[in-house]
């Protein structure tokens, strides 16, 4: 029995099979946020995909507490964050900007805190992008008042993650999230990340 050939076959060099092409795989971006604190930091690692969707990876706080003196809770910090790089190896990292309304010692103690934990990510040539705690609760609650119960509800929701997540870890995670709907603006638009937050 003659089989179709010519011009009504389908298929690569008119054979008459069928290729079946592989999945598109999107490439994904793993974002570290940092919820910088003098006594806890937290720490959120999510992966995000070309269309925003996002998928959890980790999350913990960082307890700075037990040290000696502050020098030594920096060192720690320091420490904590360089063995999180090695082990998850984010490509982006978000962290939140100081909250200058409070005491002028905690403010100082969180500065530097913020300090060394930039300088974890930068001495490892990870580029940073900095939020507000306004703009963090907009992106992740839709409004910027929103207090840390919502926050922590909200991230649960967003990751499918049961169970209360600590809050230093929640705010990291929040943080996290804030520039993946940040960066996946920017692609759609085609501009800078930073742009397509002020767009909104």
């Amino acid at each position: 029995m003659q089989g179709r050939s010519g011009g009504g076959s389908r298929g690569s060099g008119g054979s008459g099979v069928n290729v079946a092409h592989p999945p598109v795989v999107r490439a994904s971006v793993r974002i570290l946020g940092i919820d910088p604190g003098s006594q806890r930091t937290g720490v959120g690692i999510i992966d995000v995909d070309a269309t925003g969707k996002v998928r959890h990876i980790h999350h913990q706080p960082l307890v700075l507490l037990g040290e000696g003196d502050f020098a030594a809770r920096l060192k720690r910090l320091l420490h904590g964050l360089a063995a999180l790089i090695e082990e998850y190896r984010p490509q982006e990292v978000a962290i939140e900007q100081v909250f200058v309304g409070r005491s002028a010692d905690s403010a100082l103690k969180l500065g530097q805190a913020r300090g060394a934990a930039i300088s974890a990510v930068v001495l490892r040539d990870l580029p940073v992008s900095e939020y507000a705690a306004r703009e963090v609760k907009l992106a992740v609650v839709g409004t910027g008042g929103a207090d840390k119960a919502q926050i922590q509800h909200m991230v649960a929701a967003m990751l499918g993650l049961t169970g209360k997540i600590q809050a230093d870890a929640a705010d990291a995670l929040a943080i996290a999230l804030t520039h993946a709907h940040v960066r996946a603006t920017a692609q759609r638009l085609g501009v800078d990340a930073r742009l397509a937050w002020s767009r909104k």
